[in-house]
């Protein structure tokens, strides 16, 4: 190759590489941008279900309290109106935020979830039952007290399955 040929290609080839360096640039820039925003993306999605199941833990769990010791007022003669009120209000925040999670959670958790629900929702109800004076047969506080006891394994592997989406271990 003579020495006028070497001149040129490296003429072309420092021209194509002035040319080309701001698109390489620019195409750098948009995929670490492009992973950033996956990054920032996941961050997000996991800080929302770590807020989801907060929430749905503490509610479930105030939930499941104030039906126990309501079953055990119950039991005992000496459910009051505000006892009643309690539960309703806790009631309400469980399943507020069990629906808010419902749009959030994986699958896995939502089932985890329903199992739970499923618990309290028939004893909610039947203690209501009970409470007005219109029990099915066998429904008592004390009956109540023990289906309400299933609920605590169901509660357990609930919250196994929170902390594992979310990466906490053991």
């Amino acid at each position: 190759m003579s020495a006028a040929i070497a001149a040129m290609v490296t003429a072309v080839v420092g021209v194509l590489g002035t040319l080309f360096a701001p698109l390489v640039a620019s195409w750098v820039t948009k995929r670490q941008r492009d992973a950033e925003g996956l990054v920032e993306e996941r961050r997000r999605l996991l800080e929302e279900r770590r807020t989801a199941y907060t929430s749905m833990n503490r509610a479930t769990s105030h939930f499941h309290t104030l039906l126990k010791d309501a079953l055990h007022r119950t039991r005992d003669g000496v459910l009051t109106d505000e006892d009643r009120d309690r539960l309703e209000e806790g009631r309400r925040d469980y399943r507020a935020r069990y629906a808010e999670a419902q749009m959030i959670v994986p699958e896995a958790v939502l089932d985890s979830s329903r199992e739970v629900n499923v618990v309290l929702a028939e004893v909610d109800a039947a203690l209501k039952r009970v409470d007005r004076g219109v029990p099915r047969d066998g429904e008592t506080a004390v009956r109540l007290l023990l289906d309400l006891k299933a609920a605590d394994p169901k509660l357990t592997a609930m919250h196994r399955l929170m902390r594992q989406d979310l990466g906490v271990s053991g």
